[in-house]
């Protein structure tokens, strides 16, 4: 008995069954035939509605009944995904030249799957269809038995146009796929014809008649030039759409969306950033869209004074309001292997197909013709021997033997003679035979003409693209137009520039206070803490901070606690080293220059762009010699700046600020010349480091005695950057604050 078992490996069994059910997937469900642009589901539903006799003009029929049908007889798989089917070949918003008329609930463009279930819907084929099934009865196509081999069902129908491109498909088999958009019709025959009659011509010029897809939807396709001319080229690439909107009334309405995008999902996508405040510039969001306006979202800006435009651009960027589609024009060719293909051997072989369809066609005309005026050749003989040919028929034993002998007829002759009705004896019928034998000869005669000639064929083949173009063409769905890429909103562009003044206290505290006109040392502060350092800035930009380290750490002062509060310390926000503190705060836009120094004497410039990070573990800015620390960062506002470098001796050096280098980070320059021996025993160090604009004042605090010192007359103090500097007044050596001042602030 084992000797009669075939004996296989589990690989090889498994390598077998796994490129069996791969070819299968491929070849009969996944891929489209260039022939008619179907995959299996689609043509035996299409077939089986045909059957049923569903045409355009017949009555709807329940979908139960057609997909009772197409699995019973054709299609042994799930009720359900042959609906789906159905529906998707019926929906106007999902398929570009809908083969199927529906009545009832299909589905809507904001919901696709929401259609109703088949017990309930009714359909038939729409007039479209036709150009795929009327020459379906016309020897055009092969036929291969159905599943259990008791039907007969069509390989391909005889598509009369390229129904793969202008309705385009999309399918996922095993190691492949296929995505091909959707085509506008009076296009694609442009181009059947141009290669019709000019086969050596390029994708370029092919190009020049097809621009780009035409989907249902009215939504832009804002594809270049060249990535559409690669998609044709090659056959893979993608295409871009983009949502088209109005402006009515100051408020922003949507009215097309991308192919097979749902409403219901961008108003989602738009409330979700509203309640996240990204979108702080729109206040409402409804959606008007009925049976008249399809597609109708309305978004309310705060006021005119929005930028509409640079909203929607943003919108693009983050919802899918603009989307891209994969396009790979993979399908199954007429040799039955699938091979991705660029446009023009796309229609070339569609072509080839059509004329071998008309070939076929055009042939099986000519042997009925042919068959036809045979007999009406026999029938002739009965109007010449009548009274010969009734005698025989009615006293011989076997009349057809003797017909056939004694008029040289043939048995098809014969048979059509036998069959004749007494009534068609008339010599009225006479005249009508040889009538229609003139006009079949006439038919057979033109019939010849064309097989024998490929210019007449292909003249054929144009007349017949040109006629269906004519009854199912129509214009360009979906524009093609050059716009500008998308981008989104930067988080600071979404953020109010109120004014704010950050404020920092002696033991890290930190918090924003509204507005530029606070005392920051009038807050209220937690007991034994005080003011530290404050900085003017505003709520769309960063506040930059430094430990004692050197290191910068940044914050959006807009994420600032309020300075109705305490406010928070600085740890718990950043990941500064243990038991460092924070020297002092600058705010600013990326290009603003600052100051930074250390008490040993040496600084530079910096770029406040150059220090901002979003690690939490700050970035290394100046370096700091043992012994020193940072000193207060300021801001330098104007060319013309200089900087008073003051000592705890009471020294002080003034010099353009254009001395000092500016570097992203590191130790800088001397800025004053203190003796490396008084900094190591801390006899003397750079105490303060003030930046003094032109009309400005420098106000030198001691103890409770202060003065000020005009701006001119601070040359008394100037000098080449590194030098030691000249003494303050005595009395004012001792320097416990230094402020710069406008004069204004001194009258007030």
């Amino acid at each position: 008995m084992s000797e009669k078992l075939e004996q296989q490996s589990l690989s090889q069994f498994s390598e077998k069954a796994y490129l069996d059910y791969s070819m299968y997937v491929i070849l009969d469900r996944a891929l489209p035939h260039i022939g008619d642009g179907l995959k299996p589901v689609q043509r035996r539903i299409i077939y089986a509605m045909s059957e049923l006799g569903l045409s355009s003009a017949a009555k709807y029929k329940k979908s139960a009944r057609t997909v009772g049908d197409v699995i019973g007889k054709f299609h042994p798989h799930g009720d359900t995904a042959a609906y789906e089917a159905m529906v998707l070949l019926s929906q106007s918003f999902s398929t570009r030249y809908p083969l199927i008329d529906g009545q009832g609930n299909w589905g809507s463009i904001d919901d696709p799957k929401s259609f109703a279930a088949m017990r309930y819907t009714e359909c038939r084929l729409s007039p479209y269809a036709k150009s795929l099934l009327e020459e379906l009865g016309q020897g055009t196509v092969d036929w291969v038995s159905n599943f259990d081999g008791t039907l007969l069902e069509p390989c391909v129908l005889p598509a009369r146009l390229p129904n793969l491109l202008l309705n385009g498909a999309t399918g996922i088999a095993v190691g492949m796929a296929t995505d091909i958009p959707p085509h506008n019709l009076n296009e694609v025959v442009d181009a059947c014809i141009k290669i019709l009659d000019e086969p050596k011509v390029t994708v370029e010029e092919l190009y020049a008649i097809i621009p780009g897809p035409d989907f249902p939807t009215k939504a832009e396709i804002i594809s270049s030039e060249e990535e559409l001319k690669e998609i044709y080229q090659s056959g893979r690439g993608s295409v871009r759409m983009r949502s088209t909107y109005d402006i009515e009334n100051g408020e922003i309405v949507i009215t097309a969306l991308p192919h097979q995008t749902s409403s219901s999902k961008i108003l989602e996508q738009i409330a979700l950033q509203m309640d996240g405040k990204k979108l702080p510039m729109i206040v409402d969001l409804r959606d008007e869209s009925d049976e008249e306006n399809p597609t109708r979202l309305v978004l309310v800006p705060k006021s005119n004074r929005v930028d509409k435009d640079a909203v929607m651009n943003h919108l693009f960027a983050t919802t899918d309001l603009q989307k891209n589609y994969r396009v790979n024009m993979n399908l199954i060719g007429l040799n039955g292997k699938p091979q991705t293909r660029d446009i023009k051997l796309v229609l070339k072989e569609w072509l080839t197909f059509r004329s071998q369809t008309v070939t076929r066609r055009l042939q099986h005309r000519l042997d009925w013709v042919l068959d036809r005026l045979h007999i009406l050749e026999g029938l002739l003989v009965i109007y010449l021997n009548i009274d010969e040919v009734i005698n025989i028929i009615r006293n011989e034993d076997d009349p057809k033997k003797v017909l056939q002998k004694k008029f040289k007829l043939s048995v098809i002759q014969v048979d059509a003679i036998l069959e004749i009705r007494l009534r068609q004896l008339a010599k009225l019928e006479e005249i009508k035979i040889k009538e229609e034998q003139g006009n079949l000869d006439s038919e057979r005669k033109e019939l010849e003409k064309i097989l024998g000639s490929k210019t007449r064929l292909k003249t054929l083949i144009k007349k017949e693209l040109k006629a269906d173009a004519e009854i199912y063409g129509d214009d360009r769905n979906s524009p093609i137009v050059k716009r500008e890429e998308a981008s989104a909103f930067d988080e600071s562009e979404l953020i109010s520039s109120d004014p704010v003044t950050v404020v920092l206290s002696e033991r890290g505290w930190i918090r924003a206070a509204k507005g530029h006109d606070i005392e920051p040392e009038s807050l209220n502060y937690r007991e034994g803490d005080k003011y530290f350092s404050s900085t003017p800035s505003r709520n769309n930009l960063n506040a930059v901070f430094f430990d004692s380290k050197g290191k910068a750490y940044t914050l959006p002062c807009h994420s600032l606690p309020s300075a109705r509060g305490q406010g928070e310390p600085l740890s718990g926000r950043l990941n500064a080293e243990s038991g460092e503190t924070f020297m002092g705060v600058v705010s600013g836009s990326n290009e603003e220059k600052i100051i930074l120094a250390t008490s040993s004497g040496y600084g530079f410039i910096a770029q406040l762009g150059d220090l901002q990070t979003k690690n939490k573990s700050g970035k290394a800015a100046i370096k700091v010699q043992e012994k020193a620390k940072v000193l207060i960062p300021s801001l330098i506002s104007d060319d013309r700046d200089v900087l008073a470098a003051i000592t705890n001796q009471g020294r002080m050096l003034v010099f353009p600020h254009t001395e000092l280098p500016q570097l992203a980070r590191g130790k800088g320059n001397k800025i004053i010349g203190i003796p490396k021996a008084n900094f190591e025993s801390g006899e003397e160090y750079l105490q303060e480091l003030a930046v003094v604009g032109e009309g400005k004042e420098l106000k030198l605090v001691s103890g409770k005695r202060h003065f000020t010192i005009k701006f001119k007359d601070l040359e008394n103090f100037f000098g080449n950057r590194g030098r030691r500097g000249n003494f303050l007044p005595k009395g004012f050596r001792k320097v416990d604050k230094v402020e710069v001042i406008s004069p204004e602030d001194i009258k007030s």
